[in-house]
């Protein structure tokens, strides 16, 4: 689609401010914005979220969010497929969609494309990276060239996210990626994507992180659960597995102190962010920013008025 423009994306982890920017940039132009969280996809999870309220929905609608009852799957086909009809409303509005979030695996469905099946094994993705580290990109671009020379012949040789990718698609599901794009089986939008990655320092983070949570209880986090298990919702809830929901059930069901389980939320949320933060290091191509106003700057000149 040579006379749409790029779509930029504004990603990092948990913490990092990037929601911050996107409503920063978002002022006095015509942007909608594309959540790329899957927390966020869940209805009635809106404080322990960080989903926006009303308000900045306001200087940018959101798309989705709200989109699954709590203990539903929700996969990453089932968000590009929404994405897609999201970007290609902004579109129709004549906007232009902005993807902000830290889901990595929304992120690269949305970038690289998704083959429809179940959630990825984290252990092949481990395996593979840990022969990429030994043997080199040289050697698995190699081995991928025997296995699927023609999505081969697409990547360079030094390109070791989307080496690993392919050989990832090849062993999951033992088709190549080649032929799943033939197929049907692998969907790629028809959209370019820009990234711009905000990694602060990981001890800003979890900085962010202490005052997120502290901000989060003073909102009303609590009261929010105890109403959604007054209704009914809390097994749904638990099965979700939503950090700070999770450690807030055992106050109302099990008599935890609620101050033991706070700590317990910060303490999951900077592991949740570390792993986040090695993700995007590692698996992300793009441009990368250590604070913020660097990130707005470079948006606000690719992006002018």
């Amino acid at each position: 689609m040579p006379d749409l423009p790029v779509i930029p994306v504004i990603c990092g982890p948990t913490g990092s401010g990037k929601t911050a920017v996107s409503l920063e940039f978002a002022r006095d132009r015509a942007i909608e914005v594309v959540s790329a969280d899957s927390r966020q996809v869940y209805r009635y999870l809106n404080i322990g979220t960080a989903k926006p309220p009303g308000d900045e929905q306001g200087i940018a609608p959101v798309h989705c969010i709200d989109l699954i009852e709590p203990g539903q799957r929700y996969s990453a086909y089932q968000y590009l497929a929404d994405a897609e009809a999201s970007i290609r409303a902004i579109f129709e509005h004549q906007h232009l969609p902005v993807v902000v979030g830290g889901t990595g695996l929304y992120i690269q469905a949305l970038i690289e494309g998704v083959v429809a099946m179940d959630d990825p094994d984290p252990s092949l993705r481990e395996r593979l990276e840990a022969e990429m580290e030994e043997l080199g990109a040289a050697r698995m671009h190699a081995r991928l060239s025997e296995i699927d020379p023609r999505e081969a012949s697409r990547i360079h040789p030094n390109n070791r996210v989307r080496v690993i990718r392919a050989l990832e698609i090849c062993e999951a599901t033992g088709i190549c990626k080649s032929e799943l794009l033939e197929s049907g089986g692998y969907r790629k939008l028809k959209y370019e994507f820009e990234t711009y990655c905000l990694l602060p320092p990981r001890e800003a983070v979890y900085r962010a992180i202490e005052a997120r949570v502290d901000r989060m209880m003073a909102e009303g986090l609590l009261k929010e659960l105890q109403a959604l298990v007054e209704a009914g919702r809390g097994e749904a809830i638990r099965r979700s597995r939503v950090i700070g929901y999770a450690e807030l059930l055992d106050v109302l069901e099990r008599n935890v102190p609620v101050d033991e389980a706070v700590a317990a939320i910060k303490q999951n949320t900077r592991r949740f962010a570390k792993r986040q933060i090695t993700w995007f290091r590692n698996q992300l191509e793009g441009r990368f920013f250590a604070d913020s106003a660097a990130l707005l700057r470079e948006l606000l000149k690719d992006y002018p008025k």
